[in-house]
């Protein structure tokens, strides 16, 4: 993320009126944090607007969903009904990228991520997000992928299906137009 991802001030009114309707629309994603502490955290630091401006902009519907326990962040996940839009068909990372012979994606879920300032979900991150709603029914979402399955090549991914939370192994160059990636964003 480049250091002059400012919004203007309109594009940051614009934003936290967004932010405010959806998080009013939604209390239950977030009980006991106020708009105004969420609103006051945002306004100090632009870098972290840009961010969810980011998010909103490529279909993830960003919201409140609670406070990290250890740094009292506000978490922001990605709360779009199916995997944002604007992040489809994307292999896993760069290293998935580059061993694809033939047809290649855009842009890779770990790259974007980067590029846009935020964190691809954990495995965790994902199956607390379906306790708030039920999301990814007809699409799938690549997650944070540890360490030892990516270095065999594979990547993991989650949907919710059958009344179920699902996660699944892909190898990490594969692409899908049905899967994305939805980001966190913690604002300290």
């Amino acid at each position: 993320m480049g250091t002059n991802n400012k919004l203007t001030k309109d594009q940051s009114r614009a934003l936290l009126e967004l932010l405010e309707l959806r998080f009013s629309k939604n209390a239950s994603r977030h009980k006991g944090i106020s708009w105004e502490e969420v609103k006051d955290r945002l306004l100090s630091d632009p870098r972290s607007l840009w961010s969810l401006n980011e998010m909103e902009r490529t279909g993830g519907e960003p919201d409140v969903v609670g406070t990290d326990s250890q740094t009292n962040a506000i978490i922001f996940f990605d709360c779009s009904p199916e995997s944002p839009s604007g992040r489809r068909s994307l292999c896993y990372d760069r290293e998935g990228w580059e061993s694809r012979k033939d047809i290649k994606p855009e842009n890779t879920a770990v790259d974007m991520a980067s590029e846009m300032g935020i964190e691809l979900m954990t495995e965790a991150d994902y199956k607390a997000l379906q306790k708030v709603g039920k999301f990814d029914a007809k699409t799938s979402s690549w997650l944070s992928t540890p360490a030892e399955i990516r270095k065999l090549g594979g990547a993991i991914f989650g949907d919710y299906r059958y009344g179920t939370v699902f996660i699944y192994h892909n190898g990490a160059q594969s692409f899908y137009a049905a899967r994305g990636f939805r980001g966190v964003l913690r604002v300290k």
